[in-house]
């Protein structure tokens, strides 16, 4: 078997695409989309129908017509994405209000609605927030409505643990942009998969989880090399790029060990983790502090730039 095969048989692989080429090629059990792929998604030829669509229905349906034709637009490529994928789709609320817990639930039950309009049963979707406070604290409401969602964004322990207490179905702690910045702030340039602080960070969140028992999904994301993500193999899932999956697809040498899954139980923290100790312990970890603005800030310049894309298709 291939790497990819074998680690298929290890972690659940997810596409972390909007690409339905991509997807049919290397048939992952989920998907996953944001802003970024999008955007990217909206310029190729296969998806001009699907943006005279989502126009024609915005019109239509009145209000905003370039943000209601953004949500329907990631809509209609996450039902197309599901019927390639047995899983589960990725769909995230508009990185604007990544600080404003009430208008992401709205969004968040607006997305959701459009899915069951469209024939897609709640189940098979993921509602993407970014791990501030108020997208942890939008995801706790959420979920207690049978909402599911993907918190995403996350690059410190205590986003991880608020959202496991939280009660939110699945975390995406990512992997390479953690590694760009310890990179960037140390001049190191010859970290190992093992001595990976992005693979070093996601393992600890695993082995967190694992030990206390949380029932919250583990999604390994924003992988820069193969070495990341053999480093991680084991975990509940990953989510890889077209690129890796195609190195992994094209590599028949053994997949290297990944993680333990030989875990010692722990009792549960007897208090929950509250906002100002979140705030605090997130303003300390300046890699955190840092990515999470930066992300929150390339996904609003590339929503931004997919309604600008809409503008002028209409």
């Amino acid at each position: 078997m291939n790497k990819l095969e074998q680690l298929k048989q290890r972690s659940l692989v997810v596409a972390d695409t909007g690409d339905i080429e991509a997807i049919r090629r290397y048939q992952p059990q989920d998907a996953t989309t944001n802003p970024s792929l999008l955007y990217k998604a909206a310029q190729l030829p296969q998806y001009e129908q699907h943006v005279k669509d989502a126009l024609s229905w915005a019109e239509k349906n009145g209000g905003d017509v370039i943000n209601q034709a953004s949500m329907k637009l990631a809509v209609a490529i996450g039902c197309e994405i599901l019927q390639l994928v047995p899983g589960v789709v990725s769909t995230e609320v508009d990185a604007r209000l990544s600080f404003d817990t009430r208008a992401s639930i709205e969004y968040a039950r607006k997305l959701i609605a459009m899915y069951q309009q469209a024939g897609i049963d709640r189940e098979r979707v993921l509602i993407k927030l970014a791990s501030t406070w108020e997208g942890i604290a939008a995801a706790a409401v959420l979920e207690q409505e049978g909402i599911h969602c993907n918190l995403t964004l996350l690059f410190s322990q205590c986003q991880a643990v608020a959202c496991a207490e939280a009660g939110v179905t699945l975390i995406s702690p990512f992997v390479g942009r953690i590694l760009d910045w310890y990179k960037a702030s140390t001049g190191r340039d010859d970290y190992t998969a093992q001595d990976d602080p992005g693979v070093v960070s996601v393992t600890s969140i695993y082995e967190y989880y694992k030990s206390r028992g949380y029932p919250t999904i583990v999604m390994g994301a924003s992988f820069r090399n193969t070495g990341e993500i053999e480093a991680l193999a084991g975990c509940d899932k990953l989510t890889i790029s077209p690129q890796l999956l195609q190195e992994l697809q094209d590599d028949e040498g053994e997949l290297a060990a990944g993680l333990n899954s030989d875990i010692v139980s722990l009792p549960a923290p007897n208090t929950q983790l509250q906002e100002p100790e979140f705030r605090y312990q997130l303003n300390a970890d300046a890699m955190a502090t840092e990515k999470l603005a930066e992300g929150i800030r390339n996904f609003v310049a590339d929503q931004m730039k997919l309604e600008e894309l809409l503008q002028k298709a209409r």
